[in-house]
C-alpha cells in the first residue's frame, strides 16, 4: 500500500473506525494477529470503563498512567471522552490498572476517574463529524487516592514525551481490543516503525499522526500508549502518542501530544492539588 493510499484510505475510514466505545462481550477465534503482551499487563497501562445506559452496557477504552505531579494522572484520547454521539463525559468511570479478565471487579480493582481534561478545540457537537476533531484527539483524566496513596505510587507511570517524536526508534502499542476477533480482556500489542503523517498527501484529519500498518488492534484500543524504550523490568516507557484511529483493515493512527498539551496536562496537575487539598 502506498503513502497516498494510506491517507486516503485513513481520511474516508476516520468517521466509521475511529477506535471508540464498543459493547463488551465479543468472542475472540483461534487466530488473531496481534500480540498478548509479555509477562502480563503492567500497572502503568489499564482498561477505562464506564456505563453506557441503564442496560448495563459498557463503554470501553485504554489508557497510561503518566508521571506528573500529584501522581494521578491518565493519558488516553479525547474521543473516550466526549464524541458527537455523546457530547458530555459520561458519570461515572473507572481506571482499571493491569486489568486482566476483571469485569466483575473493575469497580473494585478500578480508580474512579476525578476529572476529564482534553483540548480547547475538542467540542463535539451532536450529530457533528468526529473526523474534523481527530487532529485533537488526546487527553487527560485524573482519579482518586486509594488508602492515601496515588496511582502513581501504587503503579509507576511512564514519561510522557509531547511533540516532535523521535522518529529512531520502534513503538509498541498497547491496548484492550474488544471487537471482533477479540473480546476486550487481556492486553494486546502491536510493534514495529511509524511515520509521521505530514507533508502534501496527508489530510487533515491525519495530519501531524503517526501511522502503524500490519495492526488489527480494535475498539477498546483507543487512548492506549504508544511507546518508545519500554523497560519490562519497570513496566514503563515513553508515551509518543496514544491510539486514535484506524482503517479497520490493519492500519491505525496514534496522535501525538503537541507543545500545547503541555498546559492541558497542567490543568489536569492543578486539578489533582486541588481536590488533593
Amino acid at each position: 500500500m502506498s503513502g497516498m493510499d494510506v491517507h486516503r484510505r485513513l481520511l474516508s475510514a476516520a468517521t466509521a473506525a475511529v477506535l471508540t466505545v464498543t459493547v463488551h462481550g465479543a468472542t475472540a477465534p483461534a487466530a488473531l494477529a496481534s500480540e498478548p503482551w509479555a509477562g502480563g499487563a503492567p500497572g502503568t497501562v489499564g482498561k477505562i470503563l464506564w456505563e453506557l445506559d441503564d442496560s448495563g452496557r459498557l463503554g470501553v477504552c485504554s489508557g497510561a498512567v503518566v508521571d506528573a505531579p500529584g501522581g494521578s494522572v491518565v493519558a488516553t484520547a479525547a474521543h473516550c471522552v466526549s464524541a458527537p454521539d455523546r457530547p458530555e463525559p459520561p458519570a461515572e468511570v473507572w481506571f482499571v490498572p493491569a486489568y486482566d479478565h476483571g469485569l466483575a471487579t473493575y469497580r473494585e480493582d478500578g480508580w474512579r476517574v476525578l476529572s476529564f481534561h482534553t483540548p480547547a478545540a475538542w467540542q463535539p457537537q451532536e450529530g457533528g463529524d468526529i473526523a474534523e476533531l481527530l487532529p485533537h484527539d488526546y487527553a487527560f483524566l485524573t482519579v482518586e487516592r486509594k488508602a492515601g496513596r496515588t496511582l502513581q505510587q501504587t503503579h509507576g507511570a511512564h514519561t510522557l514525551a509531547f511533540a516532535p517524536v523521535p522518529a529512531d526508534r520502534d513503538v509498541a502499542v498497547l491496548g484492550y481490543p474488544a471487537a471482533a476477533p477479540y473480546d476486550g480482556e487481556s492486553l494486546r500489542s502491536c510493534s514495529g516503525p511509524t511515520q509521521v503523517l505530514d507533508g502534501p498527501d496527508a489530510p487533515p484529519v491525519n495530519a501531524g499522526g503517526l501511522l502503524l500498518e500490519d495492526c488489527d488492534l480494535t475498539e477498546g484500543t483507543s487512548g492506549g500508549p504508544w511507546l518508545q524504550g519500554y523497560d519490562p523490568a519497570t513496566g514503563t516507557g515513553t508515551v509518543v502518542a496514544v491510539m486514535s484511529a484506524g482503517t479497520g483493515t490493519g492500519t491505525v493512527v496514534g496522535r501525538p501530544f503537541p507543545a500545547e498539551a503541555e498546559d492541558l496536562l497542567a490543568a489536569a496537575v492543578a486539578a489533582t492539588a486541588d481536590r488533593a487539598g
